[in-house]
């Protein structure tokens, strides 16, 4: 969107990074500066005769507060809960390193809380030791490591997602007629798409018990490594999904659902009426996907890709 401003010049419009659909994890960040100082100040600032007293414990409070209000400073920050800052100081005969830690359980990253944290850290100890040290000053602010997030699931994840032989289902009785177009399979196979899974199969059926176990026993004996259905799930007379799929299923993994309505449950309290079941049928997981585009994206955003981990479990080795 461009805005056009009184004095000509035009800009266009920045928002801060939508976060609404990201998971909520542990997330830890280290961040480190340096302090050059004499071996005089170093000294003084040990036994506590420096000129403005108490340099580490102020400096230390100086950083506390500064993790918690950074962004109130830095603009595209993200508020985060901050649960936990550890200070700490290295000592050697005339540098002091800085080494802060943050952690959080939240949607964003705290790298840039312990960036700031440790910056005023090291800006407080420079203040209170100016009037005494002209050479003192500030080097090497720097990110050590950060962690949390779907990155740190990469590791789980098997390294051959893109040979994932993937199946959707949509269920729906007015889709299978033609009297309305199917919105939610296409916008499941294009979240798979996101993530570098290919769809092999997409058919679309009635809300028929026969047709709904007569597709998923097609499927299975194909070999796929997953089908994702999308409707039924729902409390109508005509949602029978999971009652149809739950008897097919030969280990129950309630936790993908579980995780898929808790998710949906922060946005909408109508998450708790869907009915969804997950297991494997041999080697091959089914998911049951609300028929709503919202509720499936949701779905889809609560549990991708953290649960292809199952994948590297079961080893399957995508050989079929």
């Amino acid at each position: 969107m461009k805005i056009t401003h009184p004095d000509g010049y035009k800009r266009t419009k920045k928002t801060m990074r939508d976060i609404t659909n990201k998971l909520i994890t542990m997330r830890t960040a280290k961040a480190s500066a340096v302090i050059k100082t004499s071996a005089k100040s170093i000294k003084a600032i040990k036994n506590n005769t420096t000129l403005k007293r108490d340099v580490l414990p102020t400096a230390r409070a100086a950083a506390f507060l500064a993790v918690k209000n950074t962004s109130n400073v830095i603009p595209y920050c993200h508020p985060i809960p901050v649960e936990s800052v550890t200070v700490e100081y290295e000592f050697s005969s005339e540098r002091i390193k800085i080494n802060i830690s943050v952690k959080t359980q939240y949607k964003t990253g705290c790298e840039m809380e312990a960036l700031y944290g440790v910056s005023v850290c090291a800006l407080t100890v420079y203040d209170m030791l100016k009037i005494q040290d002209g050479d003192v000053g500030i080097t090497d602010i720097k990110l050590e490591e950060k962690s949390g997030g779907k990155s740190d699931f990469a590791d789980l994840i098997p390294g051959k997602i893109k040979s994932l032989k993937t199946a959707i289902i949509v269920i729906s009785d007015s889709a299978s007629s033609g009297i309305r177009k199917d919105k939610t399979g296409g916008l499941i196979k294009t979240k798979l798409k996101s993530f570098g899974i290919g769809v092999k199969e997409f058919i679309v059926i009635p809300d028929e018990a026969g047709e709904i176990r007569k597709a998923i026993k097609t499927l299975c004996n194909k070999k796929m490594n997953l089908i994702l259905t999308a409707g039924g799930t729902g409390v109508s007379s005509r949602d029978i999904t999971p009652e149809t799929i739950k008897p097919l299923i030969e280990k129950d993994v309630p936790g993908i659902i579980e995780a898929a309505r808790s998710y949906g449950q922060k946005k909408t309290p109508l998450a708790m009426l869907s009915r969804g079941v997950a297991g494997l049928i041999g080697k091959t997981l089914i998911i049951t996907l609300p028929g709503s585009p919202s509720a499936a994206e949701d779905c889809i955003n609560a549990l991708f890709p953290q649960d292809l981990h199952i994948y590297s479990v079961i080893k399957t080795g995508y050989k079929h």
